[in-house]
Parts: structure tokens; C-alpha cells; sequence
């Protein structure tokens, strides 16, 4: 396993354990992404990892109906790839230029597992934070990221002022656009 296929199996072990502790009743609960329900997040991250498997040429069979089931189907697929070297080595052509697979899943894909675990969380109730290990990636990503990535506001929004004396937690999250206190 390298180092990127254990951090993205640890966040997708996170998020999985975050959509099993949804309570029934919170799927529709909104999120803090505008528009978006629980279901909707997961939905969303579904999406994303069938968008960057497509991206190198590999279109996984649509998976199960069910949250957990439906995360568990990419999920495999996407772990399998990155621990499989010529598929965690694919190219494509994207918005950075050429990018390979595992490079793309651990600067996106799995980011958006950090994010979207917070905001998942955040729907259903659970005390969720973003891993302090996470910070200097997310700031690396935020310096790169193009200004219509964040206006779009699928996983970044624009940038909150959060309150005096925030802590760590609370500025990060105002940066990606997420309103935490």
C-alpha cells in the first residue's frame, strides 16, 4: 500500500463510518453545502469518484441503491486502482495539465472525503472535525485552486471571516466556505 492509498482508504474508512451513524430520519436533513441534503452529499461523492474513474478510461457498473452500499461500490473500485500501479499511474489531461490517477485521487478526490465527511456530519447531527493532519493539504490545495472551483461551491465556497478567537478548526473551515460556529 503506498502513501496515498492508505490515506485515501483511512478518509474513505471515515466517511463510511460517518454515513453508517446517519440516524434514518437526517438523509433529507440539509447540509451546510447550499441545496444539498445528507443523501445529496453522498450522492455527490459517489459521483466524484465515478467522475475521476472515467477520467482514465474506466466506467464502473452502476452500484447499489442504498448510501453505505452505493460508497462502497466506488470506493473498492477506486482503493483497487490506487493500489494496482499502472492504474494508480493512468493520465489524463486536466485543469492542472497532465495528471495521473493516484495524484488526482489524492488531491481531490480524497479532500473531498475530508470535506464532505465535515459536512455530512454536520447534516445528521454527528460531531464531526476535519483532521488536523488534513489542514497543510487543504491550504496547499486552497493556494492552487482556480477561482471558479470555489465560486461553483461543490467542495470549497468562498471564504468566510470567522469570528475573533477561532480556533484552527473554525478559520479552516471559514476558508473552504463552511460556517462552523
Amino acid at each position: 500500500m503506498t502513501e496515498i492509498s492508505e490515506r485515501y482508504a483511512r478518509h474513505a474508512d471515515a466517511f463510511a463510518a460517518t454515513i453508517a451513524a446517519v440516524p434514518a430520519d437526517r438523509w433529507s436533513a440539509p447540509s451546510p453545502c447550499e441545496g444539498w441534503t445528507a443523501a445529496d452529499v453522498v450522492s455527490h461523492v459517489v459521483e466524484v469518484h465515478r467522475m475521476f474513474l472515467g477520467l482514465v478510461g474506466r466506467t464502473p457498473e452502476p452500484g447499489p441503491e442504498g448510501h453505505a452500499e452505493a460508497f462502497a461500490h466506488v470506493r473498492k473500485i477506486v482503493q483497487a486502482d490506487l493500489e494496482d500501479p499502472e492504474r494508480a499511474g493512468a493520465t489524463y489531461e486536466g485543469m492542472f495539465g497532465t495528471q495521473t490517477f493516484e495524484g488526482s485521487v489524492d488531491g481531490f478526490v480524497t479532500l473531498d472525503l475530508v470535506v464532505h465527511r465535515w459536512d455530512l456530519g454536520r447534516a445528521a447531527g454527528l460531531d464531526v472535525t476535519v483532521p488536523e493532519d488534513e489542514f497543510p493539504r487543504i491550504a496547499a490545495v486552497l493556494e492552487r485552486m482556480p477561482e471558479k472551483v470555489r465560486e461553483a461551491g461543490t467542495v470549497f465556497g468562498p471564504a468566510l471571516t470567522p469570528p475573533p478567537g477561532a480556533d484552527a478548526h473554525t478559520r479552516l473551515l471559514a476558508e473552504i466556505g463552511r460556517k462552523a460556529w
